[in-house]
């Protein structure tokens, strides 16, 4: 293993705590998290099937279509047929529905720079620094995920 790979296993640390900061200290508690992920994949995919949201997911299709219901009733989804097969339906995210999710980024963004305000400067400027290095590696590793997920399959280089 060269020096550089022995690196890896703390880059994946660090992402990993980037991860967890972002679950359990920024996001809200409006909507579970579940349904924000959900409504974010509509947002990004576009109509899908109730059987692809739950496998895309990783929920069984009964929660699926309990936490579809829900989300419909709040007017974050509604549904319409499905024009190549009539009798499957596709779930879309409504207006409200990105709504939602704008705000919840506005509120995690707002969270994180009361967070960052715990810093020194140097401390801030270090990480703006790292920021404009690693953003677009950064961009592409979402990429590569959202590709291989596409995809079904696992993130290759």
């Amino acid at each position: 293993m060269s020096e550089e790979s022995d690196n890896y296993p703390a880059v994946a640390a660090l992402l990993d705590g980037m991860g967890i900061l972002a679950v359990r200290h920024l996001s809200t508690r409006e909507i579970s998290i579940t349904a924000a992920a959900t409504l974010g994949r509509l947002a990004r995919t576009g109509p899908t099937r109730l059987t692809g949201l739950a496998a895309a997911e990783g929920v069984s299709q009964p929660s699926m279509t309990q936490l579809v219901q829900r989300l419909s009733r709040q007017g974050l989804v509604s549904r319409t047929a499905d024009r190549d097969d009539g009798r499957a339906v596709l779930v879309c995210i409504t207006d409200a529905g990105r709504t939602v999710l704008a705000e919840r980024q506005r509120a995690r963004i707002s969270r994180l720079d009361a967070l960052l305000a715990t810093l020194t400067e140097e401390d801030r400027e270090v990480l703006a620094d790292v920021a404009r290095t690693a953003t677009p590696v950064l961009h592409r590793l979402v990429e590569n995920a959202l590709r291989a997920e596409h995809l079904g399959e696992p993130p290759t280089v």
